[in-house]
């Protein structure tokens, strides 16, 4: 560690997870290392919760870049550095191409609303089912006939 950590971008979360992992390397400490690291600073960060964190390319909670942070070795400026920038990511001031582009292009839906969207058709289609064969759906002249051919 005689070169200086690696600086947090402000560009986005993949960018940002990114410039994690290289801190990690950086520091050259293996994932049971920094839980310790960041127990004897006073955070929780247990190994695998690390290890998590540097396999996504989603924002870490702001928690788990301090303790990752602190656990890595860097201190003061530069760490308050990394909560900036995890931040400014997190709030979506950032003012690179990239994200203006995001927001122009409109609103794109996730995985999750169309898996939404598709329960909930199968579900009508179901309900609806159900209700034509129970007979709840029937044609009235149908009944009309079935009730005076039981009356004769």
């Amino acid at each position: 560690m005689t070169t200086a950590p690696p600086t947090p971008p402000h560009t986005d979360a993949a960018a940002f997870v990114a410039a994690l992992r290289r801190l990690k390397a950086w520091s050259g400490l293996s994932y049971r290392r920094l839980e310790r690291h960041a127990a004897d600073a006073g955070h929780s960060l247990p190994y695998s919760t690390a290890a998590t964190m540097l396999g996504r390319e989603r924002l870490p909670r702001e928690e788990l870049v301090v303790a990752f942070v602190a656990a890595c070795g860097v201190r003061e400026a530069e760490a308050e550095a990394w909560v900036d920038a995890r931040t400014t990511i997190a709030c979506g001031h950032v003012n690179s191409p990239l994200a203006r582009d995001r927001v122009n292009s409109g609103p794109k839906r996730s995985w999750r609303s169309r898996w939404a969207f598709v329960g909930a058709a199968a579900l009508v289609t179901a309900l609806l089912g159900g209700a034509v064969a129970s007979g709840a759906v029937t044609d009235d002249q149908e009944v009309q006939e079935t009730r005076t051919s039981l009356r004769l």
